[in-house]
């Protein structure tokens, strides 16, 4: 069976990004997550730094080492309720679609903010008028995206006004573009109170049953229950079923990009060997 296993790369501590790329290299790591805001260490990164020749010299980087940039991430608060950090995180946005052509990057990706300055967990995220704020942030961004042959993705999460698998539904629906697509993980629409084997399979089933089609990045992660609280641990060392969520991946997206996230050294090769023997098997 094929896989196409990678990870994040801001989890991997480097001083430079030919250090980081000759790390994921030597790993033989195929895919990468790249927050340009987390991993370029050289010099200070804002608006104005991206160029052509910046963008196409990481592009070229990254890709003469056989890796792939499966998504270019931006994440931001794209309903920040200060208007104008929301114009302004939306700007940059927009600036990593301009190149990531550039950049050799597959897609673009965010999640879907909070109404709160902090991302952080709570019920006012799940009002109409927060779920409308993301509409109106996200259609000016694939409209975007559109222009340029840019592919967006979108990830959503119990933190988010995008909190469950039929809210993901909705939006797409609602946004009813093909230059939208899904950075799937499912741990992220787990509720502490509520991480049964069941709940884990339910979460699962809809979301590859609802926008299946739409998915084309899975995020990898895992967790224990901790207090009371859901603790992120890293990938094989928690109680996420990994053997469900890989078998269902196997049947119908046996090459798409599974990241590691929040997986760290000295973990890193033990979870990559984890997910790699799931598909094997």
């Amino acid at each position: 069976m094929k896989f196409n296993i990678g990870i994040r790369a801001h989890d991997i501590e480097n001083e430079t990004l030919e250090d980081l790329a000759n790390t994921i290299e030597n790993k033989g790591i195929q895919s990468i997550q790249l927050a340009l805001m987390k991993s370029v260490k050289e010099f200070p990164l804002n608006q104005e730094s991206f160029n052509i020749g910046f963008a196409s010299k990481i592009g070229r980087l990254f890709d003469e080492k056989g890796i792939d940039i499966s998504v270019l991430g931006c994440y931001i608060n794209m309903i920040h309720p200060d208007e104008i950090a929301r114009r302004k995180a939306l700007d940059f946005f927009k600036t990593h679609i301009r190149y990531a052509s550039q950049f050799k990057a597959a897609t673009v990706g965010t999640e879907t903010g909070g109404v709160y300055p902090e991302i952080q967990f709570t019920k006012d995220n799940y009002t109409e008028e927060a779920y409308l704020k993301v509409v109106e942030s996200i259609s000016e961004l694939v409209n975007e995206a559109e222009k340029f042959g840019v592919i967006m993705t979108v990830e959503g999460g119990i933190n988010h006004p995008i909190y469950s698998p039929s809210m993901m539904k909705r939006l797409l629906d609602d946004i009813d573009s093909q230059n939208l697509q899904v950075i799937l993980d499912p741990v992220n629409y787990l509720y502490p109170e509520d991480t049964t084997i069941e709940k884990q399979h339910a979460i699962i089933d809809e979301a590859f049953d609802l926008f299946g089609d739409r998915i084309t990045v899975i995020h990898a992660k895992d967790y224990v229950i901790e207090n009371r609280e859901l603790k992120i641990v890293p990938v094989g060392k928690g109680e996420l079923d990994y053997t469900y969520f890989i078998e269902k991946i196997k049947q119908s997206k046996p090459m798409i990009p599974i990241l590691l996230e929040e997986t760290q050294e000295p973990y890193i090769d033990e979870s990559l060997h984890f997910l790699k023997n799931k598909f094997i098997k």
